[in-house]
């Protein structure tokens, strides 16, 4: 018999495997939930800024993102709880969904009440408003006490039979109240509201007089040029001062001149990239200002706030952090150039604010809310 030759077998193209189509879906997944947070995020913000009181809140965050990259130096430390604002962005998306029918039952009772004023169909839909109302609320609350998934509220279906369950059970009021006070502190209220008022209010002490001196032209025209010169001096030391502040903890850091002037001659370029990045991003929001903002549209000045300032405090964070991590200082020409740099950007700035008092619909009040350094309005007036 001849030899037998063996021929191998073709190679077989592998499937892909359930593993790696379920580590695919899991980064997609988590993708998708980093984009929405982030959103979520930039939303919250905005609105926050736009609330009278909590606008410390977003003010505290801001700050608090600025001396985490100050701690790090890495600027992605500064962007923190997208997770928690996507839960929150996540309720919100599903509270509006879910009160869609009570919207469209609400109306077609508006529509019975012109068309049937007083008749029995107006009164129909008027219980049928109602009842869709005490539905929706009780759907609202159950998808709440379920953990707020987004599909809680798409479906409510499953909810009686939940509650059915849970009430035999026992101890539902209880672990809703706990629940509810945990996920409340992980967003540290306390914190960030405490860090926003001291900082603006230490804030408002360096740069109230000069504004005041700005705003008494008409009566003392001589007050002007020194308001103007003294918010110039200013200027470059608040931003790294309130980054201080946030990262020692203690609000006398607002005041420490000298600390500041030290940390620049660490990393006097960067102190003057991320200062002129800081007052040309305030820029957009003074043109914004020139015609008075509706109630409706109260949340625009803060997304333009949030999406401009928010990175230029990542910067000034991101300086703060190379002057911490240079032992030396750096030589004496360097530190003149970086002072030459930051004079015609704080002279511009001064200008720009300056002009505000007679482009913004707030007069004079506009010399006060350097959004550069503080919340976007805080002395916020809306057309009725």
């Amino acid at each position: 018999m001849g030899n037998i030759v063996s021929i191998p077998d073709a190679p077989l193209v592998a499937a892909p495997s359930r593993g790696r189509l379920r580590r695919l879906a899991g980064a997609a997944s988590s993708v998708v939930g980093g984009s929405f947070g982030l959103v979520s995020l930039i939303g919250g913000l905005a609105t926050l800024t736009s609330i009278p009181a909590l606008q410390f809140l977003a003010l505290g965050y801001l700050l608090e993102s600025s001396a985490r990259v100050a701690r790090t130096g890495r600027l992605r430390d500064g962007v923190f709880g997208v997770r928690l604002a996507g839960r929150v962005g996540g309720i919100a998306m599903g509270a509006v969904v879910a009160t869609v029918p009570l919207w469209f039952v609400g109306s077609f009772a508006r529509s019975a009440a012109l068309v049937d004023p007083g008749g029995a169909v107006e009164w129909r839909w008027r219980i049928g408003l109602v009842l869709a109302w005490a539905l929706t609320t009780a759907h609202l609350m159950i998808a709440c006490l379920r953990g707020g998934r987004l599909r809680h509220f798409l479906w409510p279906l499953g909810g009686p039979g939940w509650l059915r369950r849970r009430l035999r059970e026992g101890g539902l009021y209880a672990e809703a109240r706990d629940g509810f006070w945990e996920f409340v502190g992980r967003f540290r209220p306390g914190y960030y509201f405490r860090l926003g008022l001291t900082t603006f209010l230490g804030t408002m002490a360096w740069i109230g007089p000069p504004s005041a001196m700005i705003a008494a032209t008409p009566r003392f025209p001589l007050l002007a040029p020194l308001g103007m010169i003294v918010l110039a001096c200013v200027a470059p030391i608040v931003p790294f001062a309130q980054t201080a502040r946030a990262v020692e903890g203690r609000a006398s850091a607002l005041f420490r001149v000298r600390t500041v002037r030290e940390r620049f001659r660490h990393a006097p370029w960067a102190f003057a990239f991320a200062l002129f990045v800081l007052l040309a991003a305030s820029i957009p929001l003074y043109l914004l200002k020139i015609e008075m903002v509706p109630r409706e549209a109260a949340w625009l000045p803060g997304l333009v706030y949030v999406v401009f300032l928010a990175p230029a405090r990542l910067l000034v964070g991101w300086a703060y952090a190379r002057s911490l991590r240079r032992e030396r200082r750096r030589h004496w020409f360097f530190r003149v150039l970086g002072r030459l740099a930051i004079v015609p950007v704080a002279a511009v700035y001064v200008l720009v604010v300056f002009l505000s008092q007679y482009t913004s619909w707030g007069g004079a009040w506009s010399l006060f809310e350097q959004h550069a350094f503080l919340v976007p309005a805080p002395f916020m007036r809306f057309e009725r």
